[in-house]
């Protein structure tokens, strides 16, 4: 009688300890929910702070452990840095100009990085940068007559700096380079070649910005663990959602089905493309053990190489006077075939001509220089306003993000811990 009271207790108190593990998942699900930045904003940045003091820890172990040369050579690399830049001499104006193109390489590869993660907003800076810049120069070359605009490669838009080229006037860089017939035929592959380094390098910043979701769920593949987009995934498609976003799940889970078909030329082609299912593709690369570098080499040469070569000939050939031109012939042979509309044509193609040069003529100056500059300064505050605005949003997201995921591992091990004190109750008994 006495044992059976004793297992009878120890199934209610097995029972107990179930339903408070349970109950305290839901708490710390709870937990997880209202730990944002806009709810509790001082607890989030604590959590965030933490876990960014333990991932210092973390490289700096691992550097001291493995990486002393790498160490030692950022060391070496920095102080003949300080050295240049503090100490004057005739190695100053090579040291500037090592600079700006330092400046120019890293602003249109973090461009290309931030595209690939939207700003937090899905929002994308070949819309927001590369593509005006490629259009300015097109529009300005087709103006001039000529390409050499630029007063060194990395002349272009960036931050805090305008273009030296785009404020000129067309007589300061000379007489026209190419022919005059019917407005000035600038060759697409003259303009492409002035601007294919920027491009190229915001291609490679978006191949970098795909990184982070395949080591992730390579990660999450090693530990034995699913991701949690693979558990969204499936969970949603038992859900009831709109059309779009039932057919772009049945599209997800078609890739997901159809895994065994990723080799170096799907990856390729799914870069190539502007799609917004790459980053489930970076995501199935690294949960179905695709190596790095086929993934990487695949994902560079479709997006720095194909996609950044089809977008930059598209702006070009939108802002060029060929596409007019070619769009012109084709409109008036079309009018040709349709029986009396041949005596309308000359004075159809005289106007066409006109609204062609009054698009490609260069701008007039302007009769009041304050009033362009007031309309300057409150677009660019505008402008700026926004892009901070979404800056601001995706920082909120990252502190989001860290802090949920530094708790959720407290969680973990706190629920651990009274699992492991329950089965040790459990053995005792």
């Amino acid at each position: 009688m006495v044992m059976g009271s004793g297992k009878e207790a120890t199934a209610s108190s097995s029972q107990n300890m179930d339903m408070s593990i349970a109950a305290l998942h839901e708490r710390h699900q709870q937990e997880l929910e209202n730990l944002t930045m806009t709810g509790q904003p001082f607890k989030t940045l604590k959590f965030f702070v933490l876990a960014m003091i333990q991932y210092c820890k973390r490289s700096v172990f691992y550097l001291l452990a493995k990486g002393g040369w790498l160490m030692l050579l950022s060391t070496v690399v920095a102080a003949a840095g300080i050295v240049l830049v503090t100490i004057d001499g005739p190695h100053e104006k090579h040291v500037e100009e090592l600079s700006n193109y330092l400046r120019f390489g890293l602003w249109w590869i973090a461009l290309g990085v931030a595209s690939s993660i939207g700003l937090g907003s899905g929002l994308h800076t070949f819309v927001l940068y590369l593509g005006p810049h490629i259009a300015l120069f097109t529009i300005k070359a087709m103006q001039c007559g000529r390409v050499d605009l630029k007063s060194a490669p990395y002349d272009t838009i960036q931050l805090k700096r305008v273009p030296s080229w785009l404020g000129k006037d067309c007589k300061e860089f000379g007489d026209p380079m190419f022919p005059f017939s019917h407005g000035l035929q600038v060759p697409i592959s003259s303009i492409l070649f002035q601007v294919q380094i920027e491009a190229i390098l915001w291609g490679v910043g978006t191949a970098l910005g795909e990184l982070p979701p395949y080591f992730i769920s390579r990660a999450a593949r090693i530990s034995g663990s699913k991701l949690d987009a693979m558990e969204e995934l499936d969970a949603s498609l038992d859900e009831n959602s709109g059309i779009i976003a039932t057919r772009l799940t049945a599209i997800k889970h078609w890739l997901l089905t159809h895994s065994q078909h990723l080799n170096f030329f799907t990856i390729l082609v799914l870069a190539s493309v502007p799609n917004p299912l790459f980053d489930l593709a970076g995501i199935m690369c690294g949960q179905f053990g695709v190596p790095f570098w086929k993934f990487f080499a695949a994902t560079l040469i479709g997006k720095a190489i194909v996609k950044t070569h089809i977008q930059t000939i598209f702006i070009i050939s939108v802002c060029n006077n060929q596409l007019l031109n070619w769009i012109e012939n084709e409109l008036i042979w079309v009018l040709s075939l349709i029986p009396g509309f041949a005596p309308a044509l000359p004075h159809l193609t005289a106007k066409l001509h006109a609204m062609k040069a009054k698009y490609m003529a260069p701008a007039s100056p302007a009769s009041s220089d304050m009033k362009v500059k007031n309309w300057d300064f409150s677009f660019a505050g505008m402008w700026n306003t926004v892009v901070w605005l979404m800056l601001v949003n995706f920082f909120f997201k990252i502190v989001n993000s860290t802090a949920q995921s530094y708790l959720k591992k407290q969680q973990e091990k706190e629920i651990a811990a009274l699992t492991d004190s329950a089965s040790a109750l459990t053995h005792s008994d």
